[in-house]
């Protein structure tokens, strides 16, 4: 939290639980009496194919990126004013096909739908819900992912029009943008950050 700064507290939880998501909003209650923007971005990724999909497998991937989505905004919506904003966090892998990913790609294909219906459920309060869907991002599990598989880094760079991975910096700035005045005519939109690659 140190190397967030700006005064920023960190609250543990799991988004899939609902009394940690009642912890959290009870402390930003007691703490500033209101939200103005929620980036909903908890998320996990597990791959298998179809045939090898277990329960416990679509129970985590679901129970965190759609249930731990839904409940994280509803929780929020009570402290929200009017021209609040709200950003999802979505994936190119929602829209595009890939072998091993049904259930992730699932939930995030969810999350675009969210953000279309909960524009319409809360256009009465000048609430914006948009997504950002990021593409391939050089973070630190992904460096890990590309030094254990050889061969990775090499087919995303053919894969991806402008030839490298995302920088993290490059999603917080949309991120920014969707949150920001800058977008207060843009509404159940899915802003993809991902140098091509779902439109190519």
């Amino acid at each position: 939290m140190r190397e967030i700064g700006h005064g920023a507290v960190g609250v543990q939880g799991d988004v899939a639980e609902l009394d940690d998501l009642d912890r959290l909003y009870a402390r930003i209650q007691r703490d500033h009496g209101r939200v103005d923007i929620v980036f909903a971005n908890a998320g996990v990724s597990e791959s298998a194919p179809i045939g090898s999909v277990a329960e416990d497998h679509f129970d985590r991937v679901f129970n965190t990126n759609v249930k731990g989505m839904v409940f994280t905004v509803q929780k929020a919506l009570p402290l929200m004013s009017v021209g609040g904003a709200i950003v999802l966090a979505g994936s190119g892998a929602g829209s595009k096909g890939f072998a091993n990913l049904s259930i992730y790609s699932a939930t995030k294909a969810a999350i675009r739908s969210f953000a279309r219906t909960w524009t319409a459920d809360l256009k009465d309060r000048g609430i914006r819900v948009n997504v950002v869907s990021p593409g391939m991002v050089l973070t630190p599990a992904m460096q890990t992912y590309l030094q254990d598989n050889a061969g990775a880094e090499e087919w995303m760079l053919q894969t991806i029009p402008f030839g490298r991975l995302a920088r993290t910096e490059e999603i917080a700035k949309a991120v920014l943008f969707l949150a920001s005045g800058e977008s207060s005519f843009v509404g159940g939109e899915e802003l993809l950050v991902d140098g091509g690659f779902v439109a190519v």
